[in-house]
């Protein structure tokens, strides 16, 4: 509990899975926190969705879980601040009002829109426009995703398939501009969170601006997007209502925030050059802070703003990770069918952690890929489907549940064989692995036995998006700056590669790799015409 005198950040971290939210110190210690879930809609074969109200009423759930009662606690906070998962499109009014469901990171129904707009005649590289592919990395450091996944995608597939909706949106805001939005009353992004629309000019980061050739290209109007402000700013401070609702002072200042991959690396303790942190949540990511605006288009690698006003953050993405154990929890192992009629369910990953800790290295032959939904480093493909190969009659579902396990592994290490290049790392050094993943002893250990680098686990890997944002939140107060950080975020455990298991996870990888070489041109016919998008 705190002491009394305590000043306190009510930190947000909305994920894909629901809203957490923290009461934490200026020293990044966590007083409470809740969390509360929320639905996800599939549309068709390639659309994924959330409602925003559903975000809000989440986080007022948590926020009032944390708060209600607690008279003492509500005089100590001293600011609000949001993390909240980027990649993600919420039409509104004026008003504020979501014209429609939000498109979300994984929603893909904008490929081809986006990839009519990227490309330019016959002459096309990678599926863009050589000029055009040029200004998107001078200016932005990256490109439009060809899978439709990001605002880029989202914003052209309203435009060409649901015209009356473009043209009634006010701003086409992300998750963290919505809650910002709904907090303070005001429209605005972080550089961060504005990012995906591939429309900002980032190379100088003391006045990221929307680009009017970026923009035509886009077939956007930079009245349609929010004003841009850094992480660290004081947006406003919360609405009569809002504090109203919470128990709060009208005068709580609200920070801009960050999107996660931001406030992680914040709250992972890695704000030094070159550090390096692995988030494991429903997708996962590589990130390290560089100082310099950098692109590998070739491995889908790129840096680019983040919450440190002076530095880029350069980031490698997977699109499944944590989401493969929920697919397993919730399709396979407790799917409500005729085979399981008992609705209550046992603590699942603690439990999945202890059969695949007893099942052998390499699960027995078996390999899992795990591209639920297509992938984003080193390919960028959205054919791509999850699959477990080399299945025979000695093989049980405790092999299954450490392959599914490997298989995020093995691609954790796809990713990371071109992220250790761009950052300019060694496979010597250490990665601090964050996010409800991170939680895991078992699966630390394993990824460090797969990708043979040091693995760092921190107190509370689950927690790392909250006491990002509080430690944003203190930045911007001007009570803290980021060189205090990493003093502050405690280790829990160190896990080494063992160096016995090193040939079995190199051939294993090679395996891997040989796997998607052989399969994408497969998974590209079966899924190319599969569903149409509705």
């Amino acid at each position: 509990m705190s002491s009394s005198n305590e000043r306190l950040v009510l930190a947000v971290d909305l994920g894909t899975s629901g809203c957490k939210c923290a009461l934490v110190g200026l020293d990044g210690s966590v007083q409470a926190w809740a969390f509360r879930p929320v639905s996800l809609h599939l549309v068709g074969e390639h659309g994924v969705e959330q409602d925003p109200e559903d975000w809000w009423q989440a986080f007022l759930g948590a926020a009032q879980e944390l708060l209600a009662g607690h008279a003492q606690r509500r005089r100590q906070i001293i600011a609000v601040c949001c993390s909240a998962f980027g990649e993600c499109t919420v039409p509104v009014d004026k008003q504020g009002n979501a014209l429609s469901r939000a498109m979300l990171w994984l929603d893909m129904r904008g490929a081809d829109a986006i990839r009519r707009r990227a490309r330019s005649g016959r002459l096309n590289i990678q599926g863009y426009g050589p000029l055009k592919l040029a200004r998107w990395l001078r200016l932005t450091g990256g490109a439009p995703s060809l899978s439709g996944k990001d605002p880029a995608g989202h914003i052209a597939w309203l435009h060409d398939h649901d015209k009356p909706l473009f043209e009634r949106t006010y701003k086409f805001l992300g998750a963290l501009d919505f809650m910002n939005l709904r907090l303070t009353g005001r429209f605005c992004s972080t550089y961060d969170s504005a990012l995906t629309t591939w429309a900002t000019d980032n190379r100088d980061l003391s006045r990221v601006r929307y680009d009017d050739r970026l923009l035509r290209m886009l077939k956007l109007d930079s009245k349609q997007l929010p004003e841009l402000l850094p992480s660290t700013e004081v947006i406003g401070h919360l609405t009569p209502k809002v504090a109203e609702t919470l128990g709060l002072s009208p005068a709580t200042r609200v920070v801009a925030g960050a999107v996660d991959n931001s406030a992680a690396a914040i709250g992972a303790g890695t704000v030094r050059d070159r550090e390096l942190h692995l988030y494991l949540g429903t997708s996962s990511w590589i990130g390290a802070h560089i100082p310099e605006k950098r692109t590998n288009l070739s491995a889908f690698i790129a840096s680019l703003p983040c919450a440190q006003k002076d530095r880029y953050l350069a980031m490698a993405m997977q699109s499944a990770a944590c989401s493969n154990l929920t697919m397993l929890r919730d399709r396979i192992l407790f799917h409500p069918d005729e085979l399981m009629r008992d609705d209550s369910r046992p603590d699942v990953y603690a439990l999945l952690d202890n059969i695949a800790d007893r099942v052998p290295a390499g699960s027995r032959g078996l390999i899992y890929l795990p591209w639920l939904q297509g992938e984003r480093t080193p390919v960028d493909d959205r054919h791509l489907r999850a699959g477990l190969f080399n299945l025979s009659l000695e093989h049980t579902r405790e092999d299954m549940i450490r392959a599914f396990l490997e298989g995020v592994a093995l691609n954790t290490r796809w990713m990371l064989e071109p992220m250790l290049t761009f950052v300019g790392c060694n496979r010597g050094a250490s990665m601090t692995v964050v996010g409800g993943g991170g939680q895991s002893h078992v699966w630390c250990q394993m990824i460090a036995d797969v990708t043979g680098m040091v693995i760092e686990q921190p107190v509370a890997p689950i927690q790392a998006n909250a006491v990002g944002a509080a430690f944003i939140a203190g930045v911007g107060l001007g009570e803290m700056s980021f060189n205090d950080v990493p003093a502050l975020c405690q280790r829990e455990r160190r896990f080494e590669p063992r160096e016995a298991l090193r040939h079995l996870y190199d051939d294993r990888f090679g395996t891997f790799k040989e796997l998607h070489r052989r399969l994408a041109p497969l998974y590209r016919r079966i899924n190319q015409h599969r569903s149409a998008p509705r």
